[in-house]
């Protein structure tokens, strides 16, 4: 079982088929899953490929693929452009007019002129073009596989901080489950209380609404069942760690539902110890979320 961060990096390099060419992959953190492709020039139809292949690798993640490509034209072939070439030919008989002395051209001065010769550009190629875009594409599953090994690394540090603040809040539990019943003490007076200060009300309270506002009282201050909740959290957070694939949105509902009960927990403290174990849950369930954000 393993948790997966959603920050990584990987970059990928080959040559071949006339090319040099490098993949740099990098994901951060994100609600869904954003993909940003910044292809070469030519390379437009990758697009949809490139995109479906992050798809089928990730789920969450703002992800940027960025492919930079230099082609060896050296290793490529030649072509004349008979076009430039008729025209330099058409232009001979009236420059051998002009200039009666002069040389006529050779076949190297003729292929020297600027336009006759040019290289031919192996995207020209349909076999050549295919074979390099199969040898990108597999570069880039290459580059995802890395970036899968550098999100699970950073996971991997993620589950750490993660159990430990799981443990904290558990420690916390523990706590505010002794100082809960401290509190019932203190409720038990500020109702003695209560009820002595209804009795001198004009006119005295009938015993039903005495009744009534002692409830009113220990409702207020009983706090087993945010305590209860808190427990169920923390053991679902521990069933969330143990599982694989994308968990960072359930987990992040998690925290809003651990933040719910510690906010219930202080405003019904009554006994100071336990006010400040709420508080210190706040601030673990904060750092805790905090974390959450990274992971898919």
């Amino acid at each position: 079982m393993s948790v997966s961060s959603m920050t990584g990096f990987s970059r990928i390099e080959g040559k071949g088929d006339g090319a040099v060419w490098s993949w740099e992959v990098k994901s951060v953190n994100s609600k869904g899953l954003d993909i940003r492709c910044r292809l070469p020039g030519g390379f437009d139809r990758l697009d949809r490929l490139v995109r479906e292949r992050i798809q089928k690798s990730l789920t969450r993640g703002s992800i940027f693929a960025n492919l930079n490509l230099v082609q060896d034209v050296s290793q490529g072939t030649w072509r004349v452009n008979t076009a430039v070439l008729d025209a330099a030919m058409a232009a001979i008989p009236a420059v051998m007019e002009r200039f009666p002395d002069a040389t006529p051209p050779s076949v190297d001065g003729l292929l020297s002129l600027r336009g006759v010769l040019e290289p031919v550009d192996q995207e020209d190629n349909p076999d050549t073009r295919s074979v390099l875009d199969e040898a990108l594409l597999l570069g880039l599953d290459r580059a995802l596989e890395t970036l899968l090994e550098s999100r699970a690394l950073e996971g991997a540090r993620l589950k750490d901080m993660l159990d430990g603040h799981i443990a904290t809040l558990e420690s916390l539990h523990t706590e505010a489950l002794t100082c809960a019943e401290t509190q019932t003490g203190l409720m038990s007076q500020r109702i003695e209380l209560g009820v002595a200060a209804l009795l001198d009300k004009t006119p005295a309270l009938s015993e039903d609404r005495l009744a009534q506002e002692a409830a009113v009282l220990c409702t207020k201050a009983d706090v087993r069942e945010e305590l209860d909740r808190l427990g169920a959290h923390c053991e679902a957070a521990h069933d969330l760690l143990s599982q694989d694939g994308a968990i960072g949105r359930k987990f992040d509902f998690l925290c809003q539902e651990f933040n719910r009960e510690a906010n219930t927990l202080c405003s019904k403290a009554i006994d100071p110890g336990l006010t400040r174990v709420g508080l210190d849950m706040k601030v673990t369930i904060d750092q805790l979320r905090e974390q959450v954000q990274n992971v898919e």
